[in-house]
């Protein structure tokens, strides 16, 4: 239970120091927008790699050279841990805004944060703000700040990834950016398996190679969603813990 106590305490403590931060990010942003976002990134990276530390997990990344650092990108991720946010957010070399469900915003200091580095609140139960979503989601893209999206709605309970949501690819097939397939193995052992206990476990997390949805022949293009699944599929089965 210590590693869950000291998990806690930095996330509130953050949240609480965060508060004058955000005040003054917010008056650096009227003078260098540009570095707001940076510092700020920067910052909660830190965090996170913290937090990732006190886990005790032993974490291996693959194919990080695979994430371009001139260009915007989609990630598109399976998804089993709460963890899944900080093991990818930690190793983002450039402002990314992670794709989030809309009962986030019920949370005050979290919510501004995640505002502040550019995360979108997804309303599954609204066509209209879905959409929107979406097309913020482009117009970010189109501006250099790369997009994370766990297509399969939400967590899975038994470590299989369920069908991705094809409409979560239109953010790449819109703007031409490349695709980050990543596979993650292992995180749900970190929390999720043994409430309310984290523990120490192997995890791995893989970077494919960038898939450019325009270069694909048009089957795969109309069924974007599942073929980045089976490329994020063909690396899970590789993994070995």
């Amino acid at each position: 239970m210590i590693r869950l106590i000291l998990v806690v305490l930095t996330l509130l403590l953050y949240l609480l120091l965060g508060i004058p931060v955000l005040l003054i990010e917010w008056l650096i942003g009227r003078w260098n927008p540009r570095f707001r976002d940076i510092s700020c990134l920067r910052m909660v990276q830190a965090a996170f790699k913290l937090i990732l530390w006190f886990s005790g997990a032993d974490i291996t990344y693959i194919g990080r050279e695979n994430i371009p650092t001139d260009q915007a990108v989609l990630y598109v991720g399976n998804h089993n841990s709460y963890f899944d946010i900080l093991l990818t957010y930690s190793q983002c070399p450039g402002l990314t805004g992670y794709v989030a469900k809309s009962e986030m915003l019920r949370y005050p200091l979290l919510r501004d944060w995640m505002k502040r580095l550019y995360c979108l609140f997804l309303d599954r139960t609204d066509l209209r703000a879905g959409l929107q979503t979406i097309l913020t989601g482009i117009d970010y893209i189109k501006n250099g700040i790369s997009i994370c999206i766990f297509p399969e709605g939400s967590r899975s309970r038994d470590g299989k990834m369920r069908p991705f949501k094809e409409g979560s690819m239109k953010m790449a097939s819109k703007t031409g950016c490349p695709i980050i397939p990543i596979a993650i193995t292992g995180s749900a052992e970190m929390f999720e398996n043994h409430l309310p206990r984290i523990k120490p476990c192997r995890v791995i997390v893989e970077y494919g190679a960038p898939v450019f949805p325009k270069e694909l022949p048009k089957e795969q293009q109309k069924f974007l969603g599942a073929c980045i699944q089976q490329k994020i599929q063909n690396m899970l089965d590789q993994h070995q813990l």
